[in-house]
């Protein structure tokens, strides 16, 4: 084990590396987007298994939309955080994938040039008959409500493309992605849903792997994480660092 460890740490101080991160609402909270969990997320004030449930969309359809169009509008004037740009600005010298439970497009007008989202993406529409239907995902202007009666293209009621409570999501792309980092990065999530509590455990021990939050969840995450105690904007400073003097954190790790 020591051999391989000894093996890939020389090599991540000579080559371009494939960085993956894996995003969720913490990383955007800088930039004013509601987180869901924490004091003052959006749970508090609206019931998840209402107004981000599958459920919720056949049974108070008016309820939903205007929720997620509240949402989708909070988008058009928010602008990425320092993490957000930390992130793109590595692709310069690393080869840069993002895994994001976020649902906003902070991380592409930061300038990140592959970004998978896992639940769906707020400047997009489809079909409630078959969300996943290529023909009827669509762009759709942040600032043009989804109302009633909307139709998409298979003449179903248009709805968010987003993954609801009570939805499956397809994440075997970015499965494959996660296993083949050569450094994984979990940035701004509490590991509490299905996506997030999956992740952690794809990447090779073998690899640098770090989680940036001011919250310790260790204790959720396999053995050999990293903590980077701070917010994502100081804790992408550290991380940028990190990367960019040899992983010292990760060589004191290991020994």
């Amino acid at each position: 084990m020591h051999a391989t460890i000894s093996k890939h740490l020389l090599s991540t101080k000579l080559v371009r590396q494939h960085i993956v991160f894996f995003t969720g609402a913490g990383v955007s909270a800088e930039s004013g987007i509601p987180t869901f969990r924490d004091a003052g997320g959006l749970w508090r004030d609206f019931d998840p298994y209402i107004y981000c449930s599958a459920s919720g969309l056949r049974e108070k359809p008016k309820e939903v939309l205007d929720f997620y169009n509240w949402r989708r509008r909070n988008l058009i004037a928010a602008k990425p955080s320092p993490a957000h740009l930390a992130i793109a600005r590595l692709e310069r010298w690393h080869d840069v994938t993002v895994l994001t439970q976020n649902v906003d497009n902070l991380h592409e007008k930061a300038g990140s040039s592959i970004v998978i989202h896992l639940h769906g993406e707020l400047t997009k529409v489809t079909s409630s008959r078959n969300r996943q239907d290529p023909a009827c995902i669509q762009s759709y202007p942040l600032d043009k409500p989804i109302n009633v009666g909307d139709m998409a293209v298979d003449g179903s009621q248009l709805r968010p493309f987003v993954v609801l409570f009570d939805e499956y999501v397809q994440w075997e792309e970015a499965e494959r992605i996660a296993r083949d980092a050569d450094v994984f990065v979990i940035i701004g999530t509490s590991l509490s849903v299905s996506t997030s509590i999956a992740f952690p455990s794809f990447p090779r021990m073998d690899v640098p792997r770090y989680i940036i939050d001011p919250v310790d969840y260790r204790d959720k995450l396999p053995w050999g994480y990293i903590w980077i105690n701070t917010k994502a904007s100081e804790g992408m400073e550290i991380l940028t660092d990190e990367v960019t003097n040899g992983f010292k954190m990760y060589e004191q790790l290991w020994g």
